[in-house]
């Protein structure tokens, strides 16, 4: 049997490892994990019998082969209203399907609410046309934007940076009030210095014209039918404990096919022979170094670390990998009795709380970058649905800066002392329990050596038994069935025994774009 190491226990390397044991007999399959959770950015913790999803994760998908992946592992219990699932926990059952109130393993069906606060006003994002977002802008700035969209209508900038992108498609107004800020909260960098990929794949099809075509196809016969754009959604479907349930089932699966995943291990080197064939790695678990062989390694650890890792790697594409800048991430999991933002949409929610599941944060005095709303994403998240709100503010850091390093309480400290600021509570003392999580190296970022990656790609290509995949592994903001695609590719790769690459690397380079979460 060959013998085959997964790095990384993240969607990637996870549905590498099922996939290669679910389809050949012939390797034996390791996956080695840092941390002690499945699911990498999609793990779910679980404080004290509240669940915090790291990100936020939407499960939605225009790949069969994704939908059936994840339907197997979590049977989708069919498409039951939102009121159904927040008020009553009480669902329609498909005949044969599985009741959430007596089984677990489940996928829920919800409706999307994601929504952008600006100015102590909600916004819907994307941004629609409704009277409310015109009243809440004023007409003053209503007449801006109109003329500045006509504007970026008739002169069309050359798309060298994300600004370009977003003033084509928004006009210079709605790009200065909804876009600007928070992208540079998120990256650290004014969106005139980001590559325009990063939008390129978040937002391909967005734009004001595909809100105005998608507002009128719902009013034409046959509208649950017709195409909607990834950032137009309105239903999604998520697990019932969190994404990290997903991830923890299918590691559950690897090892009753035969799969070993072992936790707290981190891969620091890789060694090639004098061919540039990897011959084995060597990783760190309890204070010791082990180093194993191997005959095909597939790589979900970011490209920065796996490059300098390895040894004889030629100049050009160690200095790019050296140079591939990242974000990194932090939450505040708050627990409190009420928010102040009242609820004053159609849909009912408990307690009356609002029934986003993320908003963005455009608030220039805080650092706030996003806050979620975990009742909303699944009421099993939380222990006491009707009595608590559990929420996540989320904040986008650099390993090593005055956030990251601030101690936790010093940290909540900090946060609840913002969403004070923006009414969202009334005062510290609403706070009744918090929890800080740490995430590195969450987004791959687009500038610095990034202009130079083709370099970099095409030297790992030459690596015959090395197979880079998931969003880490490519250095591409891909979303969950994206980082999927990779290792199915790669997985069909290894089994009919296909040298080129392409397939692999080529992934979320389309134009249309299927989505699955942040």
């Amino acid at each position: 049997m060959k013998k085959v190491y997964v790095i990384g226990a993240g969607p990637a390397g996870l549905t590498a490892a099922y996939e290669l044991l679910k389809q050949s007999k012939e390797y034996e399959v390791v996956v080695l994990e840092e941390s002690d959770a499945m699911g990498g950015i999609s793990k779910t913790v679980n404080y004290k019998g509240n669940r915090m999803d790291m990100g936020g994760h939407r499960f939605f998908s225009k790949v069969p082969e994704v939908n059936e992946w994840w339907n197997n592992m979590l049977p989708l219990q069919g498409a039951p209203t939102y009121d159904d699932i927040v008020l009553n926990r009480k669902m329609p059952l498909v005949p044969g399907g599985p009741d959430p109130e007596k089984e677990d393993r489940v996928m829920l069906r919800r409706h999307r609410v994601s929504r952008i606060y600006y100015n102590r006003k909600f916004f819907d994002y994307p941004i629609s046309f409704k009277l409310e977002t015109f009243t809440n802008l004023g007409l003053i700035t209503d007449i801006q934007a109109g003329f500045s969209y006509l504007a970026s209508v008739i002169h069309k900038r050359e798309e060298n940076s994300l600004e370009d992108l977003y003033i084509n498609r928004f006009g210079k107004k709605l790009y200065s009030i909804f876009f600007e800020y928070y992208t540079e909260n998120l990256w650290g960098r004014h969106p005139s210095e980001i590559a325009s990929d990063w939008g390129n794949q978040r937002v391909k099809g967005l734009s004001i014209a595909a809100i105005i075509k998608d507002m009128f196809s719902k009013m034409l016969p046959g509208k649950k039918n017709r195409k909607v754009e990834t950032s137009l959604i309105e239903e999604f479907s998520y697990p019932k404990l969190g994404p990290g349930q997903l991830w923890e089932v299918a590691a559950e699966e690897i090892k009753k096919l035969g799969g070993t995943i072992l936790t707290g291990c981190k891969v620091t080197r890789l060694h090639k022979d004098e061919t540039g064939h990897i011959i084995s790695l060597t990783y760190e678990t309890d204070g010791e170094e082990k180093t194993v062989d191997g005959d095909i390694f597939i790589s979900s650890m970011p490209i920065k670390d796996l490059v300098a890792g390895m040894n004889d790697v030629p100049s050009e594409p160690a200095r790019i990998a050296a140079g591939l800048p990242y974000r990194d991430y932090m939450t505040v999991g708050l627990l409190l009795p009420k928010l102040n933002l009242k609820n004053k949409t159609k849909m009912k929610t408990i307690s009356n709380i609002v029934p986003d599941c993320w908003v963005y944060v455009q608030d220039r005095s805080v650092q706030l970058g996003r806050f979620q709303i975990y009742n909303n994403w699944s009421p099993y998240m939380i222990k006491d649905l009707e009595n608590t709100v559990w929420v996540g503010l989320e904040y986008f850091v650099t390993e090593g800066d005055k956030y990251w390093t601030m101690p936790d309480e010093e940290f909540a400290k900090f946060a609840v002392k913002e969403i004070v600021s923006m009414g969202l509570i009334d005062s510290p003392e609403d706070v009744m329990d918090f929890h800080v999580e740490r995430v590195k190296k969450a987004y791959p970022a687009y500038f610095d050596t990034y202009s130079e990656i083709d370099t970099l790609v095409d030297y790992l290509k030459t690596i015959d038994n090395l197979y880079c995949v998931g969003r880490n592994g490519q250095h591409r903001y891909n979303n969950i069935d994206h980082s999927m695609v990779t290792s199915f590719e790669t997985v069909k790769n290894i089994i009919n025994g296909i040298e080129n690459k392409d397939n692999i690397w080529s992934v979320n380079t389309e134009k249309e774009y299927h989505e699955a979460g942040s």
